[in-house]
């Protein structure tokens, strides 16, 4: 199901949408308080979805927003997509490390390295994964980014997927790739390090053809708010390429991560505190694949 209630208009238009077993609540509010400028928004529970009862949060982190929800245990969060955050001062870091890596992993080792002051790379105990950077040399506007590696089938598929993506979406384009080298660790011209803007948001991406056990999965996905049943037949059709993930607003494109196609107009309708209305959008679109504006305010009007 799609994180359609909202508490206002989406200041984004791509928000990243976080999955858990039950602990929406319990990791966003850890995650506000490691950031300033940073406050759980809204909690809404909705029922009689296929999950059960679902609690379905949104919070501001670092100014930045972000959405989860508790939906049962079929999705994992794993390092395939991560979240970069780039740091000013050492205090800074310290302390957002020490506060995630309690009952988390590391999965690279917080210390110096040859491209940052400090680094770290880890798996919180909720399983998102951080990496989070110290360096003179790496100041963005933007102080959380979204970090995807594409690995296993995908491996070798940055650049490719970077171009597709920046001609789907206005307001975008690709602003670095820096391929790997001979004897860098991995493939000659994968891409070590890329970093684009999607909608006028950052993100960043990387090839790794290492053996690993995870790859993009539901768990992280990315909600792109819609204001017209244009824009959402838009968005769906250039991206859907698995037809057996539509659901519920959600698709998979070609490389396999995630996406929910979200009406801006279900904000109010689940958000309005009448729970009438709300049990009957939930009931319309979990009969959709992809949304459909009129259908939906046609069951939140319904007398």
């Amino acid at each position: 199901m799609s994180l359609y209630a909202r508490s206002g208009i989406a200041r984004q238009k791509i928000t990243p949408h976080l999955w858990f077993d039950t602990e929406a609540k319990e990791a966003t509010a850890l995650y506000a308080s490691l950031f300033p400028n940073s406050a759980v928004t809204n909690v809404t529970t909705i029922t009689g979805t296929p999950s059960g009862d679902c609690d379905i949060v949104n919070v501001t982190l670092a100014g930045q927003d972000f959405m989860a929800i508790s939906a049962g245990p079929y999705f994992k969060l794993n390092p395939s997509i991560s979240l970069f955050v780039v740091f000013e001062h050492e205090k800074d870091i310290e302390g957002v490390w020490n506060g995630l890596i309690n009952g988390g992993k590391a999965l690279m080792p917080y210390q110096t390295y040859p491209w940052a002051q400090k680094y770290g790379w880890l798996q919180d105990k909720y399983g998102l994964s951080w990496q989070l950077s110290l360096s003179e040399h790496h100041q963005l506007e933007q102080k959380i980014t979204p970090l995807l590696m594409f690995t296993g089938g995908v491996a070798g598929k940055t650049k490719e997927a970077i171009e597709a993506y920046v001609g789907i979406f206005p307001n975008s384009k690709a602003e670095m790739l820096v391929p790997y080298g001979k004897d860098e660790g991995d493939t000659e011209g994968f891409i070590k390090h890329a970093r684009f803007t999607l909608a006028g948001q950052g993100f960043m991406a990387m090839d790794s053809s290492r053996s690993h056990d995870f790859g993009f999965n539901e768990a992280l996905s990315l909600v792109v708010h819609c204001d017209t049943q244009e824009e959402i037949d838009h968005y769906w059709e250039n991206l859907s390429a698995v037809p057996e993930s539509e659901q519920c607003g959600w698709l998979k494109d070609q490389y396999g991560v995630s996406w929910q196609i979200v009406p801006t107009a279900m904000n109010a309708m689940m958000t309005s505190g009448d729970k009438e209305k709300t049990a009957r959008v939930t009931q319309a679109f979990l009969k959709m694949k992809k949304f459909d504006i009129a259908k939906l305010k046609e069951a939140y009007d319904e007398k």
